[in-house]
């Protein structure tokens, strides 16, 4: 592996991008090594240069430059004008009788100040912010459900009905939705005001604790805090939900009997939100725990599983682990002792396309000839879910209890995800916003997650990229691969994951590693570990990655983050 592009690499100079790092040039803050230090001087010899070794570097005081004399350094700060100053505005007589201080007395000063709001953000403000989309986003979720049980509930009063009244039923189901989609735009545009701040929060957090750690008195008298804004916490919406009053059966007043819903509507709760002090920012090492990536990733077990080819590995437990591969077996296996637990065959005589296991732990497969998607329970199969014209293909469990499906149509030209709640188709994605399809057509093998922070990440083989959507299902990126890749062959995603750092995981098996980016699609490193093929991927609760190897047949468990 080039050392230069490896994921696991030194620091290099600055200059030369080749050799090791060595010293530090303090008013420039560039990284340098001993042979270029020279044309580090020669390339602007208008500035003071201060090279000192890298252990050293930011240890010399940055002054600010005056703004009225030229390359003059201001080491005063007239606390009358509140400005620093140079010794020739002090001759100049403009401060006479003006209280002078050192300007680094200053900036000690002002960093107790920015140390004290941001421990303000980091320990209540950013904590509070994240409770409240915490109890938005149940909301939202709890809405889904209870909407879903009304329509429910009026599909069941239809079906007492004759068929002429199914346009009845249609209409108040339309109004069901209108009623829910306005509570939900009206919660998701709070969401989504809470979630820029919460994002406003993060970035402020970072320029303050930059700004700590830094001998640039410039940058440091440039911090400005927003703290109070932040304090100003918006209303708590608490929905009101229609309900379904069934009436009687009487064909002559159909349209007023049938049943009717009664409005919905959105409160404020007069006690609103409150600021938390529980928790901290993940920053602060709490909300949630910040795990750095590992310099070398370890491979801690390997487990043989004996199929002919191997595709999906999924979690049951920390200790147990799901498989599938070229037959109609489904296998649990010990992690630990790499034993053989279970073994269940599909329902049909194919082999299932791919397997996710439920919040309740139960093991969802696709079946992409028959058209049908099933649950596992106490080793008993059900159909979930029977399609027409469309076959499913990868599938995943989400952190609401919902599944996410990605299907190609019969005649291969259309791809789509569709989220279901338990049978109940209630969202489609396939399309951007100019009306281009989000996904390639045709049978490619395509993989399927939901992200801690509710993104829809879809590894489409076909486009040789990685779709991630919103939850609403508005394109946020695409990735493509990285450059260069590992063994210098096209990027073509197989299996994909998320870890609890909201890290994007995608087998990349013609290069024989995993990509990791992050959740805005900024690639981070490989992982290769010795990988031969890998297809699917899974993590467990402590972010260890299981990869499902084609060929070797063996799921390798993996150390990557510390």
């Amino acid at each position: 592996m080039d050392p230069r592009t490896s994921a696991q690499d030194v620091m290099r100079c600055d200059l030369c991008e080749t050799a090791v790092v060595q010293t530090h040039c303090d008013t420039c803050l560039v990284k340098l090594c001993k042979a270029c230090v020279g044309e580090h001087f020669s390339a602007d010899l208008s500035k003071p240069h201060k090279i000192v070794d890298f252990k050293d570097r930011k240890s010399t005081p940055l002054y600010p430059g005056c703004t009225s004399h030229d390359k003059e350094q201001c080491e005063m700060y007239c606390k009358h004008c509140d400005r620093p100053v140079c010794l020739s505005c002090l001759a100049s007589k403009q401060h006479l009788g003006h209280e002078l201080s050192k300007v680094l007395q200053v900036l000690d000063e002002k960093k107790d100040i920015i140390i004290k709001e941001r421990n303000e953000l980091n320990d209540m403000i950013y904590p509070t912010y994240q409770d409240m989309a915490s109890n938005v986003q149940n909301r939202l979720s709890q809405i889904e459900k209870e909407y879903g049980d009304l329509s429910t509930a009026i599909t069941k009063h239809g079906e007492d009905w004759h068929r002429e009244i199914d346009i009845l039923v249609k209409k108040l189901k339309a109004k069901v939705d209108e009623m829910k989609n306005k509570q939900l735009q009206t919660l998701q545009k709070q969401l989504n005001e809470i979630n820029k701040n919460i994002s406003d929060i993060k970035e402020e957090i970072n320029s303050m604790e930059t700004a700590i750690d830094t001998n640039n008195l410039s940058q440091l008298f440039s911090i400005m805090s927003n703290v109070p804004r932040y304090l100003n916490l918006p209303h708590k919406l608490i929905p009101l939900l229609p309900k379904f009053i069934p009436g009687k059966i009487h064909w002559e007043e159909l349209s007023k009997i049938f049943g009717a819903l009664s409005p919905s509507s959105l409160t404020t709760d007069k006690n609103g939100y409150s600021m938390k002090t529980t928790q901290k920012s993940p920053e602060a090492g709490s909300y949630p725990p910040v795990k750095q990536l590992f310099d070398e990733p370890e491979t801690v077990t390997t487990i043989d599983t004996g199929y002919v080819t191997l595709y999906n590995v999924a979690c049951l437990s920390d200790e147990e682990i799901w498989t599938n591969g070229y037959d109609s077996n489904m296998k649990l296996f010990n992690i630990n002792h790499g034993s053989l637990l279970k073994s269940i065959t599909a329902k049909s005589v194919n082999k299932p396309w791919d397997i996710a296991v439920t919040k309740s732990g139960d093991v969802v497969y696709t079946d992409y000839s028959d058209r049908t998607m099933n649950i596992v329970k106490n080793e008993k199969i059900e159909v979930v879910i029977r399609l027409e014209n469309w076959r499913p293909g990868s599938v995943c469990s989400t952190s609401s209890g919902d599944l996410l499906v990605i299907m190609d149509s019969d005649d291969n030209k259309q791809a789509k995800v569709v989220r279901y709640s338990g049978s109940t188709e209630i969202k489609t994605i396939q399309f951007d916003d100019k009306g281009k399809p989000l996904y390639s057509s045709g049978s490619y093998s395509r993989y399927i997650t939901e992200n801690k922070n509710l993104d829809i990440c879809v590894s489409d083989w076909g486009a040789k990229a990685v779709v991630v959507v919103n939850q609403a299902g508005k394109l946020r990126f695409r990735y493509t691969g990285h450059t260069p890749a590992l063994q210098n062959k096209l990027f073509k995603p197989l299996g994909i994951t998320t870890d609890s750092q909201s890290r994007i995981l995608i087998a990349d098996r013609d290069n024989h590693c995993v990509h990791i980016i992050d959740q805005d699609g900024q690639f981070l490193r490989y992982i290769d570990c010795g990988l031969s093929n890998p297809w699917g991927l899974c993590t467990d609760t402590n972010d260890n990655l299981f990869v499902a190897q084609l060929l070797n047949i063996q799921v390798k468990k993996i150390k990557y983050l510390q």
